[in-house]
């Protein structure tokens, strides 16, 4: 049985890898923010955790952490005159900084595996380049460039890897799939003819954590519908 965490698992995609680690019997420590998580899964425990707070709380886990997700992110879309400096900032302390404080916490618990796998999360945008994506595409690409560094840094006892969704279906992305014309409008943009659900990526996710994705390291995956690469008329 192995152990996971999974940072921000109160939503979307970290919970969706939560139930489906916890169904294949393993081990689940999930954390939230902001949204307390009162739900009763076998052998998942929530606690809280903040991860933009200096010095975190790792106590709750035990000494040997087989897998790390890290799923906190944003999406604030606006044309990059209307974006202040200190709102990159903001955005890359969530989705970087917080991503490097969990690891470099969580470190001694990842070397005590015998090959444990980090999974990280970058968007589409950071290879295609879209309106108003400035914001999070500075962030996320961030996140591409520690993937790789801390893929070779690590090699061979800790693999990272990191998933590029296009548009997914979750609370994060309701803003932009509010109505059956967003919807429809998204959905016609990709070869696949539909947006993305919480399972395609969580189920990409989940196989890098197993062991089926032992030689697997240093890469970022488009689970995006074929949009970063095929153009379907």
């Amino acid at each position: 049985m192995s152990n996971h965490l999974i940072a921000g698992a109160s939503s979307g995609i970290g919970k969706e890898i939560v139930s489906l680690l916890s169904r294949e019997g393993h081990r689940v420590y999930a954390t939230y923010r902001n949204t307390p998580v009162h739900e009763k899964a076998s052998g998942v425990e929530y606690h809280f955790l903040d991860v933009t707070a200096d010095n975190l709380n790792l106590d709750f886990l035990p000494d040997r952490i087989d897998g790390l997700a890290y799923c906190p992110g944003t999406i604030n879309l606006k044309p990059f005159v209307r974006i202040k400096p200190e709102d990159f900032i903001a955005d890359f302390n969530i989705q970087v900084l917080g991503a490097v404080r969990v690891m470099q916490a969580l470190l001694p618990r990842l070397k005590q595996s015998d090959l444990a796998s980090v999974v990280l999360f970058s968007t589409v945008a950071v290879k295609m380049g879209f309106n108003f994506h400035s914001l999070v595409s500075a962030s996320k690409g961030a996140v591409e460039g520690l993937a790789h560094a801390l893929a070779a840094e690590f090699a061979p006892k800790i693999r990272v890897n990191c998933i590029a969704p296009s548009i997914t279906d979750t609370p994060l992305a309701s803003g932009l799939l509010n109505s059956d014309a967003k919807r429809e409008a998204n959905a016609q943009r990709h070869p696949m003819k539909r947006v993305g659900s919480v399972r395609d990526i969580a189920e990409m996710a989940v196989f890098l954590l197993s062991d089926k994705s032992g030689w697997i390291t240093g890469q970022v995956y488009g689970v995006d519908g074929g949009i970063s690469s095929l153009k379907v008329n």
